[in-house]
């Protein structure tokens, strides 16, 4: 018999649990009502009017578009492609080919017409040995650098000492930008000159129709697992990162796609070496502005400004999902001191206490709470409420906030036409808390145990 001490142990698990799934489903309840009323402001004001005065006028600044690869020979044809087609009037791109041991480099110089340029790098941030610097025949914006491998940090700080322009885009080698991406997020930094950084929403590329470089109809990928991904940009980006804008405490830019303030980024010696370069770069920015005074802002825009491949098998999914959990981890120990810390406002007191206690420590109680359950149900000591009280927590009210936050969908640019389509997301709404949520769980759980470890882990790529 199981003995009261273990009993009394893993119904405190138990409570722990339910408590749990209250809090972070009235949270994200609350965060996609925030994100309708700021999405619906959004799509509703006259973005395009405004864009069309800035690129009339000298009211914007230049932008560095850095391209960290290594060995995207499937995909960084294409994806350099969509970033020389974009609509803005004056931005220079640079690919950074990080020791790439495919045929990336070989590619570029075919494609593009590269030739060896002795153009000196000014070294402002530490990065490992470039070998050479290139420049395009064909494209006058366009730098290659060769350097040896260091890391996706290391090649973004070596992309940072070639700029040339005062704002710098992050943004991965197999994503593709939206042709106004660029005008889009320049409008936020030239309405107010408190933001140091700006995000925008990342499509999945899976499945869509793509003609020319560019993704012309938005479609349900064919896979379940790639489908189910959709769901969970949709709930991140349209419900999550929205409502943080509209709270002030944006704590989070993808590094699929985010601009920059590279003035600020320069100040805290650029990306550190990470395997969460993304979340620690924004929190350091926030920490130098707070410590130096420094009035600023971090915005998001929830429209689509660039697509990127989501993984579609099981093995990717979870070594990018393990990476990813590790990587929070590592920032939030690196950045502790701001936890809870009133010198650091919202930031510190609201947003990195959320994302310990909701975002961090989630797998844990999950994965425990689910333990308790079954040891209870085996013995004979699960009670009946409590069945009906997990399964409406964990599975019902789940699947009402996968569709409540798809329906954030119908307001974006690249939504959904097909009903067809719509039907079959909103049937994985319903069936992906059973399935696809656990299975994270259980990989960020094992990850929380392995933070330390700095391995990135390749992810399988396909031809755009």
């Amino acid at each position: 018999m199981i003995s009261e001490y273990v009993i009394v142990f893993f119904l405190f698990l138990q409570i722990i649990y339910f408590i749990f799934l209250i809090v972070t489903n009235l949270t994200t309840t609350l965060f996609i009502v925030m994100s309708l009323r700021r999405i619906t402001d959004y799509f509703f004001s006259s973005v395009d009017i405004v864009s069309h005065k800035i690129l009339n006028s000298n009211n914007y600044r230049p932008v560095s578009i850095l391209v960290p690869a290594y060995n995207e020979e499937k995909t960084i044809i294409t994806s350099v492609h969509s970033f020389l087609r974009l609509h803005f009037p004056e931005y220079e791109v640079i690919v950074i080919n990080d020791g790439s041991t495919d045929g990336t480099m070989d590619l570029l110089i075919d494609e593009f017409e590269l030739y060896v340029n002795e153009r000196p790098v000014k070294m402002q941030i530490a990065h490992e040995e470039t070998h050479a610097v290139y420049l395009s025949a064909r494209y006058p914006g366009l730098t290659v650098v060769d350097k040896a491998n260091g890391g996706k940090s290391d090649a973004l700080n070596c992309g940072i000492n070639i700029s040339r322009y005062p704002l710098f885009c992050s943004v991965d080698a197999d994503t593709m930008l939206e042709s106004d991406a660029m005008i889009k997020s320049i409008i936020t930094f030239s309405e107010d000159r408190q933001v140091i950084a700006v995000g925008g929403k990342i499509g999945i590329l899976n499945g869509c129709d793509v003609e020319n470089n560019k993704v012309v109809r938005k479609c349900v990928p064919k896979t379940y697992i790639e489908a189910y991904q959709v769901i969970e940009y949709a709930r991140g980006f349209l419900a999550g990162r929205t409502a943080w804008d509209q709270m002030g405490a944006l704590l989070i830019i993808s590094g699929a796609f985010g601009v920059f303030r590279k003035d600020i980024v320069l100040k805290i010696d650029g990306y550190r070496h990470t395997i969460g370069e993304d979340f620690d770069l924004l929190i350091r920015m926030h920490r130098y502005s707070y410590d130096h005074k420094v009035a600023h802002t971090v915005r998001f825009i929830p429209e689509t400004m660039c697509w990127t491949q989501a993984p579609d098998d099981y093995a990717s999914l979870l070594k990018q999902r393990n990476r990813w959990h590790r990587g929070l981890l590592e920032t939030l120990y690196h950045n502790k001191g701001m936890m809870f810390n009133p010198k650091y406002k919202k930031v510190g007191m609201l947003a990195m206490p959320y994302f310990l206690f909701i975002e961090a420590l989630s797998p844990m109680i999950t994965v425990l709470g689910l333990i308790s359950i079954v040891i209870f149900y085996l013995f004979g000591l699960l009670n009946q409420d409590a069945i009906w009280i997990f399964f409406l927590l964990e599975f019902v009210w789940g699947a009402l906030l996968n569709i409540g936050s798809l329906s954030l969908e119908f307001f974006v640019k690249h939504r959904f036409v097909s009903l067809k389509d719509i039907y079959i997301l909103l049937f994985y709404s319903l069936i992906e808390p059973f399935f696809y949520r656990p299975l994270l769980k259980v990989e960020s759980f094992v990850a929380t145990f392995n933070f330390f470890n700095t391995s990135w882990g390749e992810i399988k790529r396909k031809s755009i």
